[in-house]
């Protein structure tokens, strides 16, 4: 999840799934993991994105991010990362 990312940007979904998922994870043993449908921005690893508030007519932001940097993800469509019709693969 990305906090300025305009398409999640005013989601009421991904801000009470954000604040559940930090709980969580404080409350987790070392090493836990939540389940995919607990935090807000896997997207297509698991199927379709589980907000059904996000706004996928607005721009991605994905190119400012160093980690999209690093691994040359300019090549590829950030609208797919949101899988707005289902799991990507």
């Amino acid at each position: 999840m990305c906090s300025m990312c305009p398409v999640q940007a005013d989601s009421k979904c991904v801000k009470e799934k954000l604040q559940s998922a930090k709980e969580l994870m404080e409350s987790m043993p070392a090493g836990g993991v939540p389940d995919p449908e607990e935090v807000p921005g896997i997207y297509c690893s698991t199927g379709k994105a589980t907000c059904e508030d996000l706004k996928f007519d607005r721009e991605c932001i994905c190119g400012t991010c160093e980690v999209w940097k690093e691994y040359g993800l300019e090549k590829v469509d950030p609208n797919n990362h949101f899988c707005l019709h289902g799991r990507a693969t």
